[in-house]
């Protein structure tokens, strides 16, 4: 995978969400396709009714559970109240506060567009100095 496309009502506005959340736009974006680097793919923002035109599918509003979350892995479970209250502040909303759960602490956040993303501390990830997801390992 190298591109995660979400489909937005306003490409302005969902990139300036993300913008506070910390992301950094690529330089080689453009007004309809917003690129934030990921470290290896990229979070791409287009206007949703013109994604589901290029894809032939009808444009249905988002309602109920899709199936699908973004996870933010985090190095320590303090941070995951703390982007919480960020996303919220950048005008996301709340679905889930940081919860302790079996494996370590987390949380849900939708962005203005219905996005679902959870972010997560489990002491089991393991991240690199880069702060990339290193797969093939565990924390023990």
């Amino acid at each position: 995978m190298h591109l995660v496309l979400l489909g937005v009502e306003n490409v302005a506005k969902s990139a300036q969400f993300y913008e506070t959340l910390g992301w950094t736009r690529s330089p080689t974006s453009s007004e309809g396709f917003v690129k934030f680097n990921m470290g290896g793919y990229a979070i791409c923002l287009v206007n949703r009714a013109d994604m589901a035109q290029d894809a032939l599918q009808p444009e249905e509003k988002m309602q109920g559970f899709s199936g699908v979350a973004l996870i933010h892995l985090t190095r320590n479970a303090a941070d995951v109240p703390r982007i919480l209250a960020r996303a919220e502040e950048a005008g996301g909303k709340i679905v889930k506060p940081a919860t302790r759960t079996n494996w370590g602490v987390a949380g849900f956040f939708k962005d203005p567009d219905g996005h679902l993303f959870e972010v997560d501390y489990e002491s089991g990830w393991m991240l690199d100095d880069a702060h990339h997801l290193v797969v093939d390992r565990v924390n023990l």
